[in-house]
């Protein structure tokens, strides 16, 4: 195997598949990256048995071959070089070399046989959606995922989709966000019926760092295993998650169920509370909502008696409230919203808050209360 490639070139591809990388591994073979060259196409690939990915650039100069090498240092190398410099690569008495200029590194390699490669995707489903748009979708919701909860479907995101739109729902049981895009191409489903998939945390992250923002496609592919993303010259792969979704649908609030309306500022109220969380308590980051005619009224405190109050003006008539609130989700919550005015919608002080951008339906976000 040989090839000869501009350091700029090969880095790109190097970058892109480097991120799943885990620095501790339970197969040797794991740390390193996947080199095949054939007919002019030179891959890279990485995986940790859960996501793969794999990047594709051309060469004119090389010898088919397949190796792999250390994943870090081989990044750590290209880095190292010259800009606008070229790198020749070439596997000796089962040694990767890669020369560039004066420089000479001599990589210890692995069989590319055992490299583990995922499956290719069978009985699959398949959609193509904008890039921008699929990154939005990501970006809107999954801030709510789970981190190693016992629950680990919640672990992730689902994805439902519809005959005409798909949908991302992510919750860690006290939290959920919502969010939803319309398909220029209809799915063959029928109007009432859907399909849902759930994508470990990993996999949502990762996707979300390879997407892009605009116009440009990526075509998805899945199972009820693997799910499969292809951008420009760059496949994602991903396991999904073999659990059932809770009912998301039964903890969001409906509209006409809620009491209490509150149109404000969006940016107002996030500030209001983040300068009031500063003195709330550290473990529990609870923060207290006095709701008036036209006037919310937040209130912060300590174990160390120490509190905090603010007041915001904002949209609502009806009977005063007192509700209770992990700050964190709130402010969280608030910073994903996409418009500069929320809406908030509230019932009693024993229940869910409904969390929607004034005037759009394409994102909800729910945040259960906490007793004050």
């Amino acid at each position: 195997m040989r090839f000869i490639l501009a350091r700029d070139d090969l880095l790109k591809p190097v970058q892109i598949v480097n991120g799943i990388v885990e620095r501790r591994q339970a197969l040797p073979i794991l740390a390193n990256t996947l080199l095949v060259l054939k007919d002019g196409v030179l891959s890279l690939t990485t995986t940790d048995m859960e996501v793969e990915l794999t990047a594709q650039t051309t060469i004119e100069d090389g010898a088919d071959g397949e190796i792999t090498v250390p994943a870090r240092k081989f990044i750590d190398i290209c880095r190292s070089l010259p800009s606008g410099s070229n790198v020749e690569f070439s596997v000796e008495a089962d040694r990767g070399l890669v020369r560039c200029g004066r420089s000479r590194f001599t990589l210890a390699t692995l069989p590319a046989a055992d490299y583990p490669i995922g499956d290719p995707i069978a009985d699959v489903r398949r959609l193509r959606v904008p890039q921008g748009e699929l990154k939005r979708l990501i970006e809107l919701t999954q801030f709510a995922m789970a981190q190693q909860d016992v629950r680990y479907y919640l672990n992730g995101m689902l994805l439902e989709l519809f005959h005409d739109r798909l949908r991302a729902v992510a919750t860690d049981g006290h939290r959920l966000a919502t969010a939803e895009i319309s398909l220029s191409e209809v799915v063959d489903l029928d109007e009432e019926t859907s399909v849902q998939i759930i994508v470990p945390r990993k996999g949502i992250l990762e996707l979300g760092r390879l997407l892009e923002a605009g116009e440009e496609p990526v075509d998805l592919t899945f199972n009820s295993g693997a799910l499969r993303a292809t951008v420009a010259n760059v496949l994602f792969t991903t396991k999904l998650v073999d659990g059932r979704f809770p009912d998301y649908q039964r903890v969001i609030p409906a509209h006409c169920g809620s009491e209490k309306h509150v149109a404000a500022d969006r940016e107002t109220v996030r500030q209001s509370l983040a300068r009031t969380s500063i003195l709330s308590n550290e473990k529990y980051r609870a923060i207290k909502l006095d709701l008036r005619p036209n006037v919310l009224h937040i209130v912060a405190s300590n174990p160390e008696q120490e509190e905090a109050e603010d007041e915001v003006e904002v949209e609502f008539e009806g009977e005063p409230l007192a509700i209770g609130f992990n700050v964190s989700y709130l402010i969280e919550a608030l910073a994903n919203v996409p418009t500069e005015r929320v809406s908030i919608y509230l019932t009693d002080a024993g229940s869910s808050c409904l969390i929607e951008p004034e005037g759009r339906d394409d994102c909800q976000y729910v945040v259960m209360p906490m007793r004050l």
